[in-house]
């Protein structure tokens, strides 16, 4: 499968933490900027991405902790290209969405200075 039909097969069977996630993301709803869903960014596909702020929002399942290696040689190639990288744990979204949320206004904000 191609990365152009693996992105759109992962945003047609987002999990429900992507689903709570994107809530606050889609439509320009934070600080009106527009972000991505499961976007294509070679040889990754990236969770969100904010395209303008070279910002990329990525959340970690149970599954990423056997792979921290490869989840940071990952970012690593991410912030080689410009991006800044937040992750989170699908956890810390379920508990505290609104302190998730803070930190991504944060971070756009600390862009934007």
């Amino acid at each position: 499968m191609d990365l152009i039909t693996n992105a759109r097969s992962l945003r047609k069977n987002q999990t429900d933490i992507e689903k709570l996630l994107w809530q606050y993301l889609r439509n320009r709803h934070l600080l009106g900027h527009k972000f991505r869903r499961q976007f294509a960014i070679e040889p990754y596909i990236v969770d969100f991405v904010c395209l303008e702020l070279k910002l990329i929002v990525e959340l970690d399942g149970g599954q990423h902790a056997e792979q921290i290696e490869y989840d940071q040689y990952r970012t690593q190639q991410l912030q080689q290209r410009g991006f800044k990288v937040l992750r989170f744990w699908n956890n810390e979204v379920l508990q505290n969405t609104t302190g998730v949320l803070e930190v991504i206004r944060m971070a756009i904000l600390n862009i934007l200075d």
